[in-house]
């Protein structure tokens, strides 16, 4: 069955490039309800736990220095079936692969400046809600 939540960050990239109004208005319209949202600074402590699942591949370092680059929104978002979903509406993580209209074709500069995470699967959207929000802070 699948589930009805997943969990996005606007990374660094986006929002240093003023994206964060123009990748909110794609989810709203792609039919997702934001039902938690966070605007924050990750520190490398906080970077390096999200991310632990990559702890030993070569890009991981490199990652968590990104993602601890400049501040995030983190959010999550509701509808059926809203990992799959939200998957196909932020596109291919090289944006040169993203199909056209996606949030990552229109608004990443890179597979390493993608713009946005998408959680990959019903189990991870819920461990990083988890993450990042407690139950008083979902509407």
């Amino acid at each position: 069955m699948t589930g009805n939540r997943t969990l996005t960050m606007l990374k660094p990239d986006a929002i240093e490039n003023g994206h964060t109004g123009g990748i909110l208005d794609m989810m709203i319209k792609g039919g997702f309800k934001i039902i938690a949202l966070k605007y924050l600074h990750l520190t490398n402590a906080q970077a390096s736990k999200f991310y632990e699942v990559h702890k030993e591949r070569p890009f991981y370092g490199e990652l968590v220095s990104f993602m601890t680059s400049g501040p995030i929104i983190a959010a999550i978002l509701e509808k059926d079936n809203a990992v799959e979903d939200f998957r196909k509406l932020i596109g291919a993580t090289n944006p040169a692969n993203a199909d056209a209209g996606t949030i990552r074709k229109t608004f990443a500069e890179s597979i390493e400046r993608n713009a946005v995470h998408g959680s990959d699967s019903d189990e991870n959207a819920a461990i990083e809600g988890n993450f990042f929000f407690s139950q008083l802070e979902r509407f």
